[in-house]
């Protein structure tokens, strides 16, 4: 299996997934056509389906173009994005299961950032749309803060630290910058900076990550730490041992900061 990590547009990633042993291949959130058929072209390999994480305009972007080029591509996404998905016709859940080639994934039902928002793992490759990103998370628009808490902390936290977190967003070093605010001793966060400043003049690609790097690093990954907890109920006078008040009270101070 390979991916590929594609930038796209101003500050968004698709991605392409590989089985190499039969040369086929499906894209996560096609975010923008053209760079996303740069690459099939390259990498000559056959295109059978489009996985998208949510319905937004900035991951689907690439989707109409996609489907005009390559005849019967299938389009998957969450159930509850029908209608919302151009052309989707393969609806998910979260028992579903798929394939690419020979590589088997599932879907993680993952509501917060979207009512249908989902993410897709493949092996040890976790693709995850607005959900999770470098050092950060999704803005909740249409979930709730329970939601996506239970997505963040009860659902992707579970899985093996050495997995690849794949987000939809180069927002790590912003995301960094609130992190260190929020736990300003932690000497993992001050190391990511240093590590990300090191390549600032190369236009640096920070995806894929890895949960054992976000749970490290991550400020909504780690709610539950003492230093977090009572930086977040001195600011903004919650309980400190509520945990989803917590965490409701640190996406309302990363929104304003």
């Amino acid at each position: 299996m390979k991916v590929i990590t594609i930038p796209c547009s101003f500050d968004n990633y698709a991605y392409l997934v590989i089985c190499e042993e039969t040369g086929e291949a499906v894209v996560v959130d096609p975010s923008e056509f053209y760079p996303v058929y740069l690459e099939l072209e390259k990498r000559k390999v056959r295109l059978a389906a489009v996985y998208c994480t949510h319905h937004h305009a900035d991951h689907i972007g690439g989707l109409e173009e996609l489907r005009d080029e390559f005849d019967g591509l299938t389009i998957c996404g969450s159930e509850k994005d029908a209608g919302r998905i151009p052309g989707m016709i393969c609806l998910l859940t979260e028992s579903s299961r798929f394939s690419a080639g020979m590589i088997r994934g599932r879907v993680i039902s993952t509501p917060g950032h979207t009512e249908g928002s989902v993410c897709y793992i493949f092996n040890e490759h976790l693709f995850t749309g607005d959900t999770l990103f470098g050092g950060g998370c999704g803005r909740i628009f249409e979930g709730t803060p329970g939601e996506m808490y239970d997505s963040l902390n009860v659902k992707l936290k579970k899985l093996p630290m050495g997995t690849k977190i794949y987000f939809g967003h180069e927002y790590t070093l912003q995301n960094l910058k609130f992190a260190e605010f929020v736990e300003p001793d932690n000497m993992a966060i001050k190391e990511r900076l240093e590590e990300i400043g090191r390549k600032q003049g190369i236009s640096p690609v920070t995806s894929p990550s890895t949960l054992q790097l976000e749970c490290a690093t991550n400020p909504f990954l780690r709610c539950q730490e003492v230093g977090v907890s009572k930086m977040v109920a001195g600011k903004c006078g919650v309980d400190p041992f509520d945990v989803l008040s917590v965490f409701t009270a640190l996406r309302g101070m990363k929104d304003n900061f």
